[in-house]
């Protein structure tokens, strides 16, 4: 039961910025305490970021720059998104013109 509250909580925080992505690991952690799928799930999702992060190493500056620019304009855009669909705050300064 606990691994599922881990996991949709993280789930739901996936698309925010946070740490969504460490949550739902978080989860598959307590699953693969009690189920086999949930530990050979937990180690290919382990296997598939060591992979990435390899990857993403050994690219040039620039590629690196690229990838943090497009996570940074991804998780921008879902502010802004979240912001106009769920309405802003009212603690929200006024002079942010895009977000009134």
């Amino acid at each position: 039961m606990a691994g599922t509250v881990v996991v949709g909580l993280g789930l739901l925080l996936i698309p925010l910025p946070g740490p969504g992505w460490f949550i739902v690991f978080g989860g598959l952690f307590v699953w693969a305490t009690e189920f086999t799928w949930a530990e050979r799930l937990l180690a290919f999702a382990r296997a598939k970021v060591g992979a990435w992060s390899e990857w993403l190493g050994r690219q040039p500056r620039w590629v690196q720059g690229l990838v943090g620019l497009a996570t940074l304009a991804f998780v921008y855009g879902v502010v802004v998104v979240t912001l106009h669909v769920a309405g802003v705050p009212g603690w929200v300064p006024g002079w942010v013109p895009l977000w009134r």
